[in-house]
């Protein structure tokens, strides 16, 4: 059961329309570098099309309606879109769900120190990386600091064409005898992954020359002190925008494709909804999952379920048992990136079953690793009605599992939201060098996502 590459299906006016989306999703990936900077990119592009806070529904005891549109800001990390149906939200809502948070490195909160004339920020890696992948590398600094006074200052330095750019160093290939024997995941450790940030000495000082030249570009950029790094979140990403690859521009370089690829093919087909669904339409946009989905911005917690209450309300839906039937009635896409066959490491994948660039929209019934430990199974019926309704809408899809049973696995939002009883299923873009500093995804795979979860959202 081969499935057909999507670039073959298509005419002229449909290249037209995929290249169109693409260019939208390269300047949403530029823009939202960090979890911090697409939920507000993504609130920026909801306002622009006529969505209105719920926070000010809330506010204003508004009544809300059919053919309404909302979004809710969940400290700035993680955002819901709602186009509210026909239908009581009690019958349940069609969700398509993704996660905006990518593997990086974060700057400890006590992190500025000189060693040997260089100044240094201690880093703490976040989520699964190989960290030798990360030296050597042009590296920006994204995040903002939050002053004792209230005053939170943005933070952007590496991506302007004149901006400076940091890296961390490795060892000359010359003295690298000793580290060439380790395995990759010590080759470079933990607390290696220094970033080099400045290097000339200020006259007048007695020590530490260096550092207090940082600090004192610090404090004129930024009005920042040293303790301010307490409560700052900075993180560390590759510096540059999202690129066209191949000699057919057919696929797009990039920081981040795991999950923002998915989060804007959600954000596309929100946006693009026509009229006034039956049922109720849903987006979310989830922090932390690269770390387990934890904290008051990730799915573990209860933000999704408290918004969904108060939109109920509004509604006038109001109470548990409504509620929880409105959660259990729902239908989801649980969408996140997949991998997608690399011919140079064949190995590792089940042909048959795996998912490959340029061949649409990725399923993948079952998650986890080895046994299916951690996954979220969904049910042959709704793979079935999800079959036709891809088809009816033309949209071009395969199946996989990621990677062979006995090689390793990984997991998705999925299983959180099955916890409701609610129907779930993976799916997603196939993805080369997942969690590398640049990701490679084909243009075909995400037209066919925004296609994809726009048919879904009106089934």
């Amino acid at each position: 059961m081969e499935r057909r590459n999507a670039w073959e299906t298509y005419d002229e006016k449909q290249i037209g329309q995929l290249e169109a989306v693409c260019r939208r999703y390269r300047a949403y990936l530029d823009a939202g570098k960090t979890e911090r900077e697409c939920a507000a990119e993504t609130i920026r592009l909801a306002k622009e099309a006529g969505y209105r806070s719920l926070s000010e529904a809330i506010e204003m005891g508004e009544k809300l309606k059919p053919g309404d549109k909302l979004y809710c800001d969940q400290m700035g990390k993680s955002v819901l879109l709602f186009v509210l149906g026909y239908e009581k939200l009690e019958k349940g809502m069609n969700i398509i769900g993704a996660h905006i948070d990518s593997p990086r490195m974060d700057i400890k909160q006590n992190p500025l120190y000189e060693d040997t004339d260089l100044a240094y920020l201690d880093t703490h890696y976040y989520g699964g990386i190989k960290k030798y992948q990360w030296v050597t590398l042009p590296l920006a600094l994204h995040g903002v600091v939050a002053k004792k006074d209230g005053t939170v200052v943005h933070i952007v330095v590496g991506e302007k064409d004149d901006d400076p750019v940091f890296a961390v160093s490795d060892l000359l290939i010359h003295l690298a005898q000793d580290q060439m024997q380790k395995k990759a995941s010590v080759v470079i450790e933990g607390e290696e992954l220094n970033l080099l940030v400045g290097g000339k000495p200020v006259a007048g000082e007695e020590k530490d020359k260096v550092k207090a030249g940082v600090l004192a570009f610090l404090k004129e950029a930024y009005d920042i002190e040293e303790e301010d790094f307490l409560s700052a979140e900075l993180e560390v990403v590759p510096a540059g925008r999202c690129r066209e690859l191949g000699f057919d521009r057919s696929m797009l370089l990039g920081y981040g494709h795991d999950d923002r690829v998915c989060a804007f093919a959600q954000v596309e087909a929100m946006l693009g909804l026509e009229g006034v669904p039956e049922r109720t339409s849903c987006c979310i946009l989830a922090d932390k999952e690269e770390i387990g989905s934890v904290g008051a911005t990730g799915m573990q917690s209860r933000f999704f379920e408290n918004s969904l209450a108060e939109l109920m309300a509004l509604c006038g839906e109001e109470g548990d048992l409504k509620l929880r039937r409105a959660l259990k009635n729902s239908r989801m896409l649980s969408c996140d990136v997949s991998a997608g066959f690399d011919p140079n490491f064949a190995s590792v994948f089940e042909k048959k079953n795996a998912a490959f660039l340029g061949r649409g929209v990725c399923f993948n019934k079952f998650t986890g690793a080895r046994g299916k430990s951690g996954s979220n199974d969904a049910n042959a019926e709704f793979l079935g009605r999800l079959r036709r309704t891809m088809d009816d809408a033309g949209v071009n899809f395969q199946t996989a599992e990621l990677g062979k049973v006995d090689v390793g696995g990984g997991g998705t939002i999925a299983y959180i939201c099955a916890l409701y009883g609610m129907d779930v299923i993976d799916s997603g873009v196939p993805v080369l060098s997942m969690h590398a500093p640049w990701e490679i995804v084909n243009k075909a795979d995400v037209y066919e996502a925004a296609k994809a979860y726009k048919a879904f959202l009106v089934d």
